[in-house]
């Protein structure tokens, strides 16, 4: 029995062991769970933090990439904006591509990488220069839309030059600090990569519009197309004696392609003498007098060439006579470095730099508004002078301690700075297209130029959208890997159908430019003949000193063609009178000297009121004004009470038949109409010559440009003009 209890306790004591080792084996079950559990969630929150620092860390590349791209985007814009120096090579753009999509990457290696791209890229954006780029380009537009408004809104130019040539030379000076050398082949890379995409689309979409509505613009259009692609437009304009100025004979969608080219030609040559003076004069100061020297080279060259009184376009397009804009904006670059000025100043001096930066801009406003693009001081000083103050503006603008960069910025001046280039360039194609269909601009005004505007900011957005922007930021060698594939197994996505318009207009154009004439359709070439032919019988009255016969003689029913009896037309062959005006006059110079065999005549294309007062003085003194002189000015642009009032003295008491203006094209018909009305009862000695309400009903009149008249329109001018200056003899 004892065995049995002995044996039972040993039981018992087993039981209690293995009870206590299971329940400690459970505790430490739960424990190991507990641990493990802990671990999980240690690990977990480990997992969490790294993935918040990764999406931090390419959230912040992002950012920092994108505002790297907006730097590095000014360099390549045009002009008109031309904007900023591109500081960032492909091949690091390609490695910060990299970067960002690798999100293993070390927290060190992203340091290390980010320390060596902001040791290249310290530029710090200027989001002002968006507001300089919007003020000029508004004075460009309104200058074509509202000459009488806008009057020196062709300076909106310079203001582009003068910011190209600024953020150009500071982007080199920066690249050459840091990199003691120049990148031109990516330099040239992304100018191209800039420009050539939205160029090409303007003059598909165009070429394609012309092809079908307006084939009589496609005259000479393959050496436009291949001057603009090659940047020498301004030069082939001026080597074909084409006219800036000239309204009628020669306005183009793509006159203004020039500017485009003179800044492109200055983008290709100065880095190279950039190099040079940095490599033979060293310091930033003596690179400035030098660039500032080659600035007043030009100018001077703009002073020589000009003449007053002849059509100034040779010094408008020349590179000679308009880099000194872009060669200042270099100048201001040399010394006002943009990531070296301090922001923190005291307030004096952002009171003066304020001060300073405001009369700038009123400065530049005010030339804008009043500054006439025919006026001898632009040539003799003006243009250089104003881009001068342009260099204050765009240096106070840049300060970022000053407040006027802050003040230019906005939404507004944000949207047109970024897309002045699209503004600018499709500006004459609409322009010119939209006017062609309106029978007469000047009726609804207001209506038509609103619309122009919506047409050219619409156009321009989507050009932005959808040319600028993807093209800018297009990896081209996987766009030729694709194009390949594409051409080995066709193949058309949603976003590939895109390519479907862009083919046809390519078509179109290339029909367009295999179909172009290479000259003038008969109507053109006969009103050109018309002019040339009766410029010389102009040129021919001035000599003569001997009362010519009448040509009447040789007339059929010269009463009948004229209107005018045989008394009135033996009136007219004995009087000594003469004519001075435009093409209009030239126009009609055969026909007057069929009534007035005695008229001396002085014409010339595209003279404007302005520049007419000394030419009337010069006649006066070689006595070729006769004591009744027939008059008319004012087809080519708008003028002052002022102007007409000095042109009037010029005359001095002779009697003057100014004949009124008929030019539907021209949207300031209207303004010198009402002028010569009131100028009418102001002045005794003139008299009013209403060819406007005599010829605005008979189109069959009129050449193709509706505003010269041809053989018929001629004799209903001159029997108009004859009609009324013997109506009291």
């Amino acid at each position: 029995m004892t065995k049995n209890i002995k044996e039972d306790d040993h039981r018992d004591s087993a039981l209690s062991i293995d009870e206590n080792t299971t329940e400690k084996v459970a505790t430490g079950s739960q424990e190991l769970a507990s641990f493990k559990e802990m671990i999980e969630k240690s690990l977990e929150e480990g997992r969490r933090k790294r993935q918040e620092l990764i999406e931090k860390e390419t959230a912040e590349a992002a950012a920092e990439k994108e505002k790297q791209e907006e730097i590095a985007n000014q360099v390549a814009e045009a002009p008109p904006e031309e904007q900023e120096t591109d500081k960032v090579s492909s091949e690091e753009k390609d490695k910060e591509e990299v970067s960002e999509e690798a999100e293993e990457d070390t927290d060190t290696e992203k340091k290390k990488k980010k320390d060596k791209e902001d040791e290249t890229l310290k530029r710090r954006y200027i989001t002002g220069l968006n507001g300089v780029r919007s003020v000029a380009v508004i004075g460009v537009i309104l200058y074509h839309l509202l000459p009488s408004s806008m009057k020196g809104g062709y300076l909106g130019v310079p203001i582009f030059f003068v910011v190209s040539g600024y953020l150009l030379t500071d982007g080199l000076l920066r690249q050459w600090d840091n990199n003691k050398k120049i990148d031109l082949k990516n330099l040239y890379f992304r100018r191209m990569k800039r420009l050539y995409p939205s160029l090409l689309a303007m003059f598909l979409m165009a070429i394609s519009y012309m092809t079908l509505f307006q084939r009589n613009l496609l005259r000479d259009i393959r050496q436009i197309v291949a001057s603009s692609l090659l940047w020498v437009n301004n030069w082939w304009q001026i080597n074909n004696g084409l006219s800036y100025f000239d309204r009628f004979g020669n306005e183009s969608p793509f006159t203004h392609i020039w500017s485009l080219a003179v800044e492109s030609q200055h983008f290709l040559i100065w880095p190279l003498i950039f190099i040079l003076l940095k490599r033979f004069l060293g310091k930033r100061s003596k690179m400035f007098y030098a660039t500032a020297g080659l600035a007043v080279i030009s100018g001077l060259l703009m002073l020589i060439l000009y003449k007053p009184g002849v059509d100034p376009s040779r010094v408008y397009y020349g590179t000679d006579t308009r880099v000194f804009s872009l060669l200042l904006g270099g100048a201001l670059g040399m010394v006002w470095p943009s990531d070296k000025i301090k922001e923190k100043i005291s307030k004096e001096a952002r009171a003066i730099l304020n001060a300073i930066g405001i009369a700038a801009l009123i400065i530049v406003i005010l030339g804008l508004l009043f500054l006439k693009a025919d006026s001898t001081f632009v040539y003799y000083g003006g243009m250089f002078l104003y881009s001068v103050v342009c260099c204050v503006l765009v240096a106070i603008t840049a300060h970022p301690g000053a407040s006027l960069g802050k003040w230019l910025t906005n939404p507004v001046f944000d949207w047109l700075g970024k897309r002045s280039y699209g503004i600018y360039l499709y500006q004459f194609p609409v322009m010119i297209f939209y006017e062609a269909k309106v029978r007469n601009i000047n009726n609804l005004l207001g209506l038509h130029i609103i619309i122009e505007l919506v047409l050219i900011l619409g156009i321009s957005e989507l050009s932005y959208r959808f040319i600028e922007e993807p093209f800018r930021h297009m990896d081209y060698r996987q766009t030729w890997q694709d194009f390949k594939v594409f051409i080995k197994k066709p193949k058309f996505s949603k976003t590939q159908l895109v390519s479907i318009p862009i083919i046809a207009m390519t078509v179109l154009s290339l029909v367009g430019l295999v179909i172009a004439p290479t000259k003038a359709s008969v109507e053109q070439e006969a009103l050109q003949q018309k002019i040339a032919e009766n410029k010389k019988l102009a040129e021919a009255s001035k000599k003569q000193d001997a009362e010519k016969q009448s040509n009447i003689a040789g007339i059929e029913d010269p009463e009948n063609l004229y209107g005018l009896p045989p008394e009135k037309l033996a009136i007219a062959a004995n009087m000594q009178i003469s004519g001075f005006g435009d093409s209009l006059m030239l126009a009609t110079t055969n026909e007057l000297q069929n009534i007035f065999p005695n008229i001396v005549v002085d014409g010339d294309i595209g003279r404007q009121l302005i520049d007419s007062a000394p030419l009337i003085s010069n006649l006066v003194e070689e006595d070729q004004l006769r004591d009744a002189v027939i008059v008319s000015l004012g087809a080519n642009g708008p003028f002052s009470e002022e102007e007409f009032d000095g042109v009037m003295a010029a005359f001095g008491d002779r009697q003057i038949f100014w004949v009124n203006l008929y030019v539907p094209t021209q949207r300031w018909e209207t303004e010198v109409n009402a002028m010569l009305t009131k100028m009418n009862e102001k002045y005794a000695n003139l008299t009013l010559i209403d060819w406007h309400d005599y010829s605005r009903s008979h189109p069959e009149w009129f050449y193709e440009d509706r505003v010269h008249p041809n053989e018929a329109g001629s004799v209903a001018y001159a029997g108009l003009v004859a009609r009324t200056i013997l109506k009291d003899k």
